[in-house]
Formats: structure tokens, C-alpha cells, sequence
């Protein structure tokens, strides 16, 4: 079974364009809330603890896929529910379903890495870590 954690949003005036409907990018905002809150509800410590204690600096994205089926507004309450779908050697797919109800808003496919700090700067990919496969399955 897929651990499945729900994270919600309340759309604001300022989410959405002129025309009264989210403004597509603020999706991709809240996924990426979604995602580090996954972690948090799945008991991983903050970033800056996993930096000190194993050297993961966070989960990078670096794919993403996304399907919209019906639009959002002001004063909607959005739960996206998000789950890991495939642990990788250095990656994970991480999905996501925005629904308003029983209503899909969107579908969203991200891949990300655990990333860690590279000698002479930058970041690298690291081995999943067992610990949080662990917490997060």
C-alpha cells in the first residue's frame, strides 16, 4: 500500500489571472509545498537537520508532467493528495492529485533526486536513503 498524504490549499484573489481562474504556475507552488509537506507528515526532519546529520540538502526536481481537467477560483479549497509511485536508485516519482471534493482539478508527475552538496560547488544526486525510504513507504 502507497502512502498517501493530503496537503490543502485555499485559493486567494492574488492565485488567480483577470480572468478569475488560478493562474496555472501557482499549481506548481502549492505541488512543491505538497511535496516537502510529504516528507514532514511521513516524520523527515527539516532540510537543514537531514543536511547536518546525512548531507541531503532536499529533493530537487528534475522532470515534470502535468494534465489539467477543470479549472479553480477564488475561495476554492484544493487538497492535493500526494504519494511516491516508484523509488529509483538516486530518484523517486512523486504524484499528485488536485481535487476540489470529488472534483479532479489536475494531474502532476514529478521526478526528483535527493540531492546533496558537490566538492568545488553545486549539487549532486546521492543514493535514495534508506531511513526515508523507510518513513516514506
Amino acid at each position: 500500500m502507497t502512502k498517501t498524504v493530503i496537503y490543502e490549499v485555499r485559493v486567494e484573489f492574488g492565485d488567480c489571472d483577470p480572468a478569475g481562474i488560478v493562474w496555472f504556475p501557482n499549481f506548481f507552488r502549492w505541488i512543491d509545498a505538497a511535496s516537502r509537506h510529504f516528507f514532514i507528515e511521513c516524520g523527515v526532519p527539516p532540510w537543514q537537520e537531514t543536511r547536518q546529520s546525512m548531507g541531503l540538502i532536499g529533493t530537487p526536481l528534475v522532470d515534470t508532467q502535468a494534465s489539467f481537467s477543470k479549472t479553480a477560483s477564488y475561495g476554492d479549497v484544493l487538497q492535493i493528495h500526494t504519494q511516491i509511485s516508484e523509488w529509483r536508485n538516486k530518484s523517486f516519482v512523486q504524484t499528485y492529485r488536485v481535487m476540489r471534493g470529488d472534483d479532479e482539478i489536475m494531474q502532476c508527475t514529478e521526478v526528483r533526486i535527493f540531492a546533496a552538496d558537490k566538492v568545488g560547488g553545486g549539487i549532486r544526486a546521492m543514493a535514495v536513503p534508506e531511513e526515508i525510504r523507510g518513513m516514506c513507504s
